[in-house]
């Protein structure tokens, strides 16, 4: 689903804590070699000095086409939280205000679906912006820029609606039908545990090694 996300986007860059979008970004890139991916703070994954500062550049120049970013909490709004959630404190928004609000297709993605995670407002707004998606390990969401609300799309193999609506902390609207997330080809399979299992082993290695042994 994030390589059908990221579509016929030239370049997008990819979040410093995000294994399964940078994946996703890969897999895409297998497919359609001039894809370029960017890494965020990840220099080795980045043609650029300094790993961030340049990739700011781009985004302000409209030379990055999506972006997938994740929050801590993210509400119905579309805010994000980077910061603090009750005593618990996480490493800070480092630029996801900016990035969001220039990068055309913006991605929200949390693996975790739950009210702790999906909440009807964040404690601290880190960044607000104009979402393209919300996708989590049960669903993809739309966002519908006039009503400012999530509309659900699709959920995942092995759950339900009725999971989905349990599960969220904020309103949605949803169609009266909605469909199942389509999974992977087995052509799409066989890249993800061959050519870009090794790709990602570089910057992620103790995922690749959980997730696809490698």
């Amino acid at each position: 689903m994030i390589a059908r996300l990221i579509g016929e986007a030239r370049h997008v860059a990819i979040g410093a804590a995000s294994p399964i979008p940078a994946t996703g970004a890969f897999l895409l890139k297998a497919e359609k070699p001039s894809l370029r991916v960017s890494l965020h703070q990840r220099r080795r994954a980045n043609p650029f000095t300094e790993g961030s500062r340049e990739l700011f550049d781009l985004a302000g120049q409209g030379r990055i086409d999506v972006f997938f970013l994740g929050g801590a909490q993210i509400d119905g709004e579309a805010n994000i939280n980077l910061v603090r959630a009750g005593e618990k404190r996480f490493p800070g928004s480092f630029g996801s205000a900016f990035m969001y609000a220039v990068i055309p297709r913006t991605i929200l993605f949390r693996e975790e679906h739950s009210r702790r995670a999906l909440v009807p407002r964040v404690e601290f707004v880190s960044a607000r912006g104009e979402p393209f998606a919300l996708l989590t390990g049960m669903a993809l969401f739309s966002w519908q820029k006039e009503a400012r609300r999530f509309r659900l799309e699709s959920v995942h193999p092995g759950h339900d609606v009725d999971e989905i609506h349990a599960e969220t902390g904020f309103g949605f609207d949803s169609p009266a039908r909605v469909s199942t997330t389509p999974g992977p080809t087995a052509v799409q399979l066989a890249l993800l545990r061959g050519r870009v299992a090794k790709e990602i082993a570089a910057d992620y290695p103790e995922f690749a090694a959980r997730v696809w042994d490698a």
